[in-house]
């Protein structure tokens, strides 16, 4: 499977984009209400994306929302409800994305890892995580 989505009692946890997964054009795989937009894109060579930039636009969000890139490695992320149960385990090959929605998480390096991390900020510490 080439996107995957982790879901628990119908709420979104994740999303798992392959580094095999291909689609011509534009394609976003994040729900439209989360906080983190992601999306693929896939032009032919002389394919112009017209200039433009982002109008300051107020955004309040509650939480916080990452994505994940691995670049080296392999990698087991376990996912959890909100009331911090058990859900599943996939694991992540070099150049996987990952796109965490909601939920717990946790990583185990199987391999040799390098990963990239994005979130929305700005950066809270510890002030935005319970550790379980």
């Amino acid at each position: 499977m080439q996107i995957e989505k982790i879901e628990f009692n119908c709420k979104n946890l994740a999303v798992i984009v392959r580094s095999c997964f291909h689609q011509e054009g534009l394609q976003f795989v994040t729900p439209d209400d989360a906080i983190i937009q992601m999306g693929y894109m896939s032009y032919a060579k002389g394919k112009e994306i017209q200039a433009h930039m982002h109008k300051p636009y107020r955004r309040e969000t509650f939480g916080t929302q990452e994505v994940i890139f691995v670049k080296k490695g392999r990698v087991q992320v376990n996912f959890f409800s909100d009331e911090e149960e058990y859900v599943s385990s996939k694991i992540l090959e070099m150049n996987d994305w990952l796109v965490l929605l909601s939920g717990g998480h946790s990583f185990e390096i199987l391999e040799d890892a390098q990963m990239i991390e994005v979130k929305n900020g700005p950066y809270a510490g510890d002030q935005d995580k319970i550790r379980f």
